[in-house]
């Protein structure tokens, strides 16, 4: 029944716009914060593992 207004597929569009960009602005944050876990875990992992040296 709401095929039958005008604008409806421009405002159709306009929506599958809209949520393609937050998808993608989603994805991207999603990779960033995955890429500073894995950059702090390395981090971690190599700290720890000098000062183990230094100790022995």
């Amino acid at each position: 029944m709401s095929d039958d207004r005008p604008g409806t597929s421009d405002g159709k569009a306009a929506r599958e716009a809209r949520l393609r960009a937050a998808l993608r602005a989603n994805l991207q944050r999603r990779k960033a914060q995955a890429r500073a876990r894995a950059a702090e875990a390395d981090g971690d992992d190599n700290s720890g593992s000098e000062t183990g040296g230094d100790d022995s």
